[in-house]
């Protein structure tokens, strides 16, 4: 099939490029999730929460970053721990741009979760490139910051996407459940690893203004997604005291 993929979009070459042109020319433009990009909150044992990635982690789509991926994390993470948290994340990153952002990223994490893919999906980052890349990103994740639990979130279905147009969006489409798929088997091989599926319902409503962002709502389901997967180590119970009672009478 990506034999037959690779000679279909040679063949609409002039024809994807047009559109490609189109779309960046017309969309609309939005901004990123105002508000902080690091905080605490909650109570209980202690968890120290990396989130990184492109526009979708910065928020675009959802007005504030309590309303986007961080913060409703954050909030359900908060009842089950207490929540030091990072967002390092910027529109239009792809894997190769975060990888030269991370020597500068000195937050030492208990957890990483990543949302990278869109962006090398538009670029056509050749597959086997792009799987070295995120296993880069996952390597330096564990060595320079610590993590001991890395959460990817997976390449979402641009098929699905409102803003673009056909076939641009049937080529989009299929390279991203390409790479989607080949990164779900790359990280069913490391035991740290969770992948969590981009897969929601298909409507338009719940897509932002630009057709291509999620809305509030679509963040608060990742959010909840990616708690699922995440391990909060509890503190040891102290050992019961066995009370001391009266010597026994002889």
């Amino acid at each position: 099939m990506h034999a037959m993929d690779l000679v279909l979009r040679t063949a609409l070459a002039p024809l994807l490029a047009v559109q490609a042109l189109a779309v960046r020319r017309h969309a609309r433009i939005l901004p990123e999730a105002a508000g902080a990009r690091s905080g605490t909150l909650g109570a209980g044992p202690p968890l120290r929460l990396l989130i990184l990635g492109d526009s979708s982690a910065a928020g675009v789509g959802a007005p504030t970053q309590d309303q986007a991926l961080a913060g409703q994390l954050g909030l359900l993470l908060a009842d089950r721990a207490r929540v030091t948290w990072r967002l390092n994340a910027r529109t239009g990153l792809t894997t190769a741009g975060m990888l030269k952002r991370l020597p500068d990223e000195d937050f030492t994490c208990d957890v990483a979760v990543v949302a990278l893919g869109v962006n090398d999906v538009t670029r056509l980052v050749p597959l086997e490139l792009w799987l070295a890349r995120q296993a880069r990103l996952r390597a330096h994740l564990r060595s320079a910051l610590g993590a001991r639990q890395i959460i990817v979130s997976g390449v979402p279905p641009l098929g699905l996407f409102p803003l673009l147009p056909q076939p641009l969006r049937w080529v989009l489409g299929r390279q991203a459940l390409r790479l989607d798929r080949h990164l779900r088997r790359a990280l069913e091989a490391e035991d740290d690893c969770s992948h969590v599926s981009m897969a929601f319902p298909p409507d338009p409503a719940l897509m932002a203004a630009d057709g291509f962002h999620p809305s509030a709502p679509v963040y608060a389901a990742w959010a909840a997604r990616v708690a699922a997967c995440i391990h909060i180590a509890q503190p040891p119970r102290p050992a019961t005291e066995i009370p001391v009672g009266p010597a026994p009478k002889p």
